[in-house]
């Protein structure tokens, strides 16, 4: 009878498929402990990704970018997307930090079929592979105080060499002891090839990579070790992440290889930029993904910027979800940094936003409006036909909830700029005109003001800028607004005669 298993990820003619080992009674690799019986495996061509944050301070752009690309390769191939946190760094990893990650990637529709998983919480496992190392004589233990190595590589430095450890440790064969390292026993000849499905064929010559850490004095795993047995463990397939870490990869390689491990296939992304080229920061408009949504941005119209930052599908520049998931393939992923441009996803998102309806926009508009402090009655039978005004006006949720306050708020003051354009001599009678015809008028439709409108402006020999200029600022207070039969028909005339009573009364006094 089957105690347990182990899942690893190979690649077969070009598609990864899993290698199954059975064995009693404790899932592992092959020699990790104990005695094992000939694995068995079997084909299949499940894709596995993830996406592994550090929990030291938001999600920003570029991680989300990068959790994109690999949600939308799981899905697209009918895979696995895992959600794992790495967490060993103590000192700068908060509870908060891992809230703000949950909160963005549910914010922007990227869901996780495993996970989260923690880092801290697997050092027993790390442990185990390890402690396999040690014994194969794969690693060793290291006693070189920090200021011992740093001499090595200052010597090396002077040399002309490539900063590194000289190998004083490597074969002492010292045993664990506190103040001790535990170092990958690294290949002296040859090289480590980089398949990279971005980036094409890397090979890094082995003299350039040290003996390097896999556990530090303090029993804190290394990121290269840890982040090596959670992918190989998790069974990931693919790991798609950005061109910063091409520099880490062959020395994840090599842990592979001594472990006698698959390696699974590697796409580094290259990085975001800023208009000016540098490397994207917060002055470039890097913010944290839930400030895009504070400034009224869509998720499926950040993603679908995001998306656009790295690959492409011919000219096509609008993709819904559905759109991505469809087409998203690895080979499209371009070599070229994507620059982040905010008047772009600003653009797009107003794109997004006329091809929703007032329906879809109507929770989202309210929670802006909540957040603007902007009153309003969420059952207004006005608000649908409101925003199908304001949608061909709007570019962000947050300029669509500025634009309705007209509607709910009668304007306490006037803008300077407006008033001094449009209240003029004459307007006090252009605007007790209006009050007569509106307050005539039966029934709050489109048809009834506009007919109201071009009474006036037969009656007084006007143009039609000559009458909506000064009754604009009477109902808004600004110099800019909707067609003034639209915003008449949803004021209504009950709330439309005394703003035009108000601003009488104001020009009368001035």
């Amino acid at each position: 009878m089957l105690s347990s298993f182990f899942l690893s990820p190979l690649v077969h003619r070009g598609q990864p498929v899993l290698i199954l080992f059975f064995h009693a009674p404790l899932w592992r690799i092959p020699g990790l402990s104990g005695k094992t019986k000939k694995p068995r495996f079997i084909v299949t061509d499940t894709i596995i990704t993830r996406f592994p944050p550090s929990p030291t301070g938001y999600l920003h752009v570029g991680g989300a970018r990068t959790a994109l690309f690999n949600w939308l390769y799981a899905r697209k191939t009918g895979g696995k997307f895992i959600l794992r946190i790495e967490d060993t760094d103590t000192l700068r990893s908060t509870e908060e930090s891992v809230k703000a990650i949950f909160e963005g990637l549910e914010w922007l529709g990227i869901d996780w079929d495993e996970g989260p998983f923690y880092q801290t919480k697997r050092f027993d496992i790390y442990k185990k592979y390890l402690d396999k190392l040690l014994t194969e004589e794969k690693a060793y233990c290291c006693t070189c105080s920090a200021e011992e190595v740093e001499a090595m590589r200052e010597k090396a430095r002077a040399e002309g060499r490539n900063p590194m450890y000289d190998g004083t440790c490597r074969h002492k064969k010292l045993p664990p002891q506190p103040g001790a390292v535990v170092r990958l026993l690294t290949p002296d000849t040859g090289s480590t090839r980089i398949d990279d499905v971005v980036k094409g064929p890397i090979s890094i010559p082995n003299t350039e990579i040290d003996d390097f850490i896999l556990c530090r004095s303090d029993g804190v795993y290394t990121y290269n070790f840890a982040v090596v047995i959670d992918d190989l463990t998790m069974d990931i397939s693919h790991v798609i992440r950005g061109d910063d870490h091409v520099s880490n990869t062959p020395k994840q390689i090599l842990i592979y290889k001594a472990l006698d491990a698959p390696v699974p296939k590697f796409g580094h992304v290259p990085m975001v930029l800023g208009p000016d080229r540098a490397r994207l920061s917060k002055r470039h408009g890097a913010l944290g993904v839930m400030e895009y949504k504070k400034m009224g941005f869509l998720p499926e119209a950040l993603l679908n910027y995001l998306v656009r930052l790295g690959w492409s599908h011919g000219d096509q520049e609008f993709f819904t979800i559905e759109d991505m998931k469809e087409l998203f393939t690895l080979e499209a992923i371009g070599r070229s940094p994507g620059v982040f441009d905010v008047d772009k996803l600003t653009a797009l998102n107003a794109e997004h936003m006329q091809k929703k309806s007032p329906a879809e926009l109507l929770p989202l508009l309210l929670e802006q409006m909540t957040a603007l402090g902007i009153p309003h009655e969420p059952e207004d039978p006005r608000l649908p036909a409101i925003i199908a005004l304001l949608q061909p006006r709007s570019k962000t949720l947050v300029e669509m909830a500025e634009q309705t306050e007209s509607f709910f708020v009668a304007p306490a003051t006037y803008c300077e700029v407006a008033a001094k354009k449009n209240f003029k001599a004459g307007s006090v009678d252009v605007l007790k005109k209006v009050e007569e015809k509106l307050m005539a008028v039966e029934e709050d439709s489109l048809e009834a003001m506009e007919s109201l409108l071009h009474s006036v402006c037969e009656e007084m020999d006007l143009k039609l800028g000559k009458v909506g200029g000064p009754l604009r600022v009477a109902l808004t207070g600004k110099g800019q607004s909707p067609g003034m039969g639209e915003t008449l028909a949803l004021l209504g005339k009950e709330r439309s005669l005394p703003r035009i009573r108000a601003a009488i009364t104001h020009l009368e006094k001035t």
